[in-house]
């Protein structure tokens, strides 16, 4: 019987503490659009200012020279595209939480007071928090005023290690915009 519960606690030891880094991409497009008519583009304010501008800047320039290579031209006025950035970098719950109460316990469920763990966060032993970051790339053909291609990244980052950080949005950044339509 221990061996069973230690085998237990250690996967819930080990799918705890596993961060996965792989991007999670998702893309939309008007298939009925010529993409290489698109000659140029320009960014559109964000909607709200960056809360990390350092991140911001680094996933911008990464934009750019990924546009660069797609033989778009970056212009400030009348472009052909508009690209609307927008993102947050939130704190997500990694790993699974179990009930802190016997699943046979037959009378009601207990009151569960958050502090008694450790403070407001609950017990570390649960789960991990990680930082997540999510980037929504629009592209709106301006002629028409009509969104032509948009597409969504999460990536999992890392606050003690911010140039691996800036690393991993870089290449979540890269494999988002390999599917941007190729230019025929």
């Amino acid at each position: 019987m221990k061996s069973i519960a230690h085998l237990v606690l250690l996967a819930l030891v080990s799918s705890a503490t596993t961060v996965t880094l792989a991007q999670k991409v998702k893309v939309g497009y008007d298939k009925g659009t010529d993409f290489s008519k698109f000659k140029s583009y320009s960014w559109s304010e964000p909607a709200m200012p960056p809360t990390r501008p350092v991140l911001f800047e680094s996933v911008v320039a990464r934009v750019e020279l990924e546009l660069r290579s797609k033989g778009l031209t970056r212009v400030e006025h009348d472009a052909d595209l508009v690209l609307t950035p927008s993102g947050r970098v939130d704190y997500g719950f990694s790993g699974e939480a179990a009930t802190p109460y016997s699943p046979t316990y037959g009378g009601p469920p207990p009151t569960l007071n958050a502090t008694m763990w450790a403070g407001m966060s609950g017990p570390s032993s649960a789960g991990i928090w990680v930082l997540e970051g999510t980037l929504i790339l629009t592209f709106v053909d301006r002629a028409n005023n009509r969104i032509v291609w948009a597409g969504s990244v999460k990536q999992k980052l890392d606050l003690e290690k911010k140039n691996k950080s800036l690393e991993l949005a870089d290449k979540a950044v890269t494999k988002l915009l390999r599917k941007y339509p190729a230019r025929k």
